[in-house]
């Protein structure tokens, strides 16, 4: 089922990155509420440029094992630091480890699919292509006297960025974990990533004291679900 919403009702944030034709809630993230994330997005840009439909999923294991890790080796490496302060080896090699569902947490995938048409002889119809993986988010509970989890491996392809990916995910993200009755959510990250911090930021995150012994020069911050 299709529905037609103001980009601004939906996510809260300016129209300028896109324009949003078409809605579809999937069932992984079916909620009460017609702002769920769970979107299937066919944007144009300003200059008219049909981009690809863009969706997102819950990460299923052990299916999903190696795209996953894949994304994370990819977010690991885009960083000017190493990850073994986090004991990133183990968590690769033990996914979904702290991210799984039983755990209250969760991986998300982002991915495009495109169709072409194809004339039979009673109609033309789109013949859909093989789905590409472009980006990800994740969420792991975290000890804490209010239930409290945390977002993790924030993650776009090179070739994805600018289609609005991140905004999806981060109201997915958000979405799930207020679902799970989580209060909470915290995250880390470096100061020198502006862009990241201002995208944190705009989504009500709010630099916070240090709540694990991290690198120098990480900035923390935290949301009230």
């Amino acid at each position: 089922m299709y529905e037609h919403f103001p980009l601004q009702d939906i996510f809260g944030y300016p129209r300028h990155f896109a324009i949003l034709t078409k809605v579809l809630i999937y069932p992984s993230f079916q909620a009460t509420n017609p702002t769920s994330p769970a979107l299937l997005t066919s944007a144009i840009n300003m200059a008219g440029e049909v981009r690809p439909y863009v969706k997102i999923r819950s990460a299923i294991f052990p299916a999903d094992k190696d795209v996953v890790s894949q994304l994370f080796l990819a977010y690991a490496k885009s960083l000017p630091i190493k990850l073994d302060f986090q004991g990133f080896d183990e968590e690769l090699a033990g996914l979904p480890g702290k991210y799984a569902e039983e755990n209250g947490g969760g991986v998300w995938l982002a991915y495009t699919t495109s169709s072409q048409p194809t004339v039979t002889n009673d109609a033309t119809l789109p013949i859909p292509t093989q789905d590409t993986i472009i980006g990800c988010v994740a969420l792991r509970s975290f000890t804490a006297s209010t239930p409290t989890c945390e977002l993790k491996r924030l993650y776009l392809t090179p070739a994805s960025r600018g289609l609005g990916v991140s905004k999806l995910l981060m109201v997915g993200v958000i979405r799930k974990a207020r679902e799970l009755g989580y209060k909470e959510m915290l995250l880390d990250t470096l100061s020198s990533m502006t862009a990241a911090r201002r995208l944190y930021e705009g989504y009500g995150f709010e630099e916070t004291e240090k709540y694990y012994d991290s690198v120098e020069g990480a900035a923390f911050y935290k949301l009230v679900l």
